[in-house]
């Protein structure tokens, strides 16, 4: 999909953006995709008017890597309620 978003920038000018749907769960997955999206688009493309990434489960997973930074230990699911 990105490489096709690249080439009709290519051919037309057009600026077209990107949302992945699904699957993205983790930080992780999430770094997958930026270092994807800048790989084959560039930098414009990280924009949030051109890329973005819609997860609510990856929320929880980044409220757990912070609290894993702030305290050395990772946080049960229950420990960090989505709010």
């Amino acid at each position: 999909m990105l490489r096709a978003i690249r080439d009709f920038f290519w051919k037309t000018g057009n600026k077209i953006g990107f949302k992945p749907a699904g699957g993205i769960r983790s930080a992780k997955d999430s770094l997958a995709w930026l270092s994807l999206v800048k790989e084959e688009l560039g930098d414009e493309w990280l924009k949030p008017e051109l890329f973005r990434i819609g997860a609510s489960t990856l929320l929880s997973d980044i409220e757990r890597q912070i609290y894993h930074h702030v305290t050395g230990r990772y946080a049960a699911y229950h420990d960090l309620p989505m709010s």
